[in-house]
């Protein structure tokens, strides 16, 4: 597969960045670590989270995973005891600090195609916060009456609809309002559980070691001897043969075709393991991410922006959400002693969040194709 690699021997490229630049993005993602804590101690921690404190635990998990890329990327320039010794605290970090966001984002994702898929009016994207209780999707449930609306097949390949300005819960179907109700609570409850444990690790000790260690990392970073020396340009170049080749790995063929049929197969299995057509997508989602902050160590704040990467980035951004929601829905489908129109809905909300796998991995396939046949 033809790529574009940096070359370090283009006289207009201007000296070859070496570990002293490495060292002054460290430097820079480490103060804006501090910075966004301070903000985030300032803003407090309520329940559902201020825009001040969604913002700030935003920038806190943007440094953090800056800087674990950067430790795992560019770790032969590093002191190994002490680079070793912090990626998995900062992977700690980020998984804990990523969970609130992620259960209310894939609550508000499932609640939307809910509506969509009864025929409903979607209502408008809201924060987190303003989901509606389960109290709200139960009335909808009773308002619905006698006069249900039939869920309609997603297609395969197309998005949500642009969301309508107005809403009408109860034009749910009972089945689906009582999805919505259940997938609600469960949601809920582990979006809290998640915020709980994320204010518990911001005051441990835990913590408190890996901020006094990134403290430190913003006036001193732990160089090897030979860094200053050291051109950055093939251990970023490595980054991005290790995404080429996760890529030439993935089944961009059957991604080519307008809908893969083993997508579904064993989606409501009772095995909760996830998909397994999933993991190297995921993969490559980890790997494209590594091969951006390589490039942004290398050129610091000039980074030149490279469409194909936002684009590529943003459809697996949408691969792993719906993935997940599809897991939430089919999680949900094994609740014990639910209404079979409850079930209904929640496999129809599954295979509808499977095309939207689908549909992400298709996005992935035109945008990566088309650069390819560029090059």
């Amino acid at each position: 597969m033809a790529q574009q690699h940096l070359d370090p021997t283009d006289p207009t490229a201007g000296p070859a960045p070496t570990g002293d630049a490495l060292a002054g993005y460290l430097r820079a993602q480490a103060t804006e670590f501090l910075r966004a804590l301070r903000l985030h101690r300032e803003s407090g921690a309520a329940a559902n989270g201020t825009d001040e404190s969604v913002d700030a635990a935003r920038a806190l998990r943007r440094s953090v995973r800056r800087i674990s890329g950067s430790l795992h990327t560019y770790r032969p320039l590093l002191e190994t005891d002490w680079s070793e010794s912090l990626r998995p605290e900062l992977a700690w970090l980020s998984g804990t600090l990523t969970m609130e966001h992620a259960y209310a984002a894939r609550l508000e994702r499932l609640l939307l195609a809910l509506h969509r898929l009864s025929g409903a009016a979607v209502f408008p994207a809201q924060t987190s916060a303003a989901v509606g209780t389960p109290a709200d999707v139960a009335a909808g449930s009773r308002a619905a009456g006698a006069a249900p609306v039939p869920l309609k097949a997603a297609p395969s390949h197309a998005g949500p609809p642009n969301p309508a300005p107005t809403a009408d819960r109860g034009n749910l179907t009972v089945g689906a309002a009582k999805a919505g109700a259940l997938l609600e609570r469960q949601l809920t409850l582990a979006r809290t559980r998640a915020h709980s444990t994320a204010l518990q690790a911001l005051g441990s000790s835990r913590f408190h070691a890996v901020a006094d260690k990134v403290a430190v990392l913003a006036s001193e970073v732990p160089l090897t001897p030979t860094a200053a020396t050291t051109n950055l340009h093939p251990l970023a170049a490595a980054a991005e043969e290790r995404l080429t080749d996760a890529i030439a790995a993935l089944p961009l063929v059957t991604a080519g075709h307008p809908y893969n049929a083993e997508a579904l197969i064993h989606g409501l299995s009772p095995d909760p393991a996830p998909h397994p057509q999933d993991a190297p997508w995921h993969q490559v989602r980890l790997l494209l991410r590594l091969h951006r902050y390589a490039r942004e160590a290398l050129h610091g704040e000039n980074v030149p922006v490279d469409v194909r990467l936002l684009t590529a980035g943003q459809a697996l951004d949408r691969h792993r959400d719906a993935s997940e929601a599809a897991a939430a829905a089919a999680s949900a489908a094994r609740t014990p002693r639910i209404a079979p129109a409850t079930a209904y809905a929640l496999g129809v909300l599954h295979a509808d969040q499977r095309h939207e796998v689908e549909a992400a991995r298709f996005a992935f396939q035109q945008c990566w194709q088309k650069q390819v046949v560029s090059t």
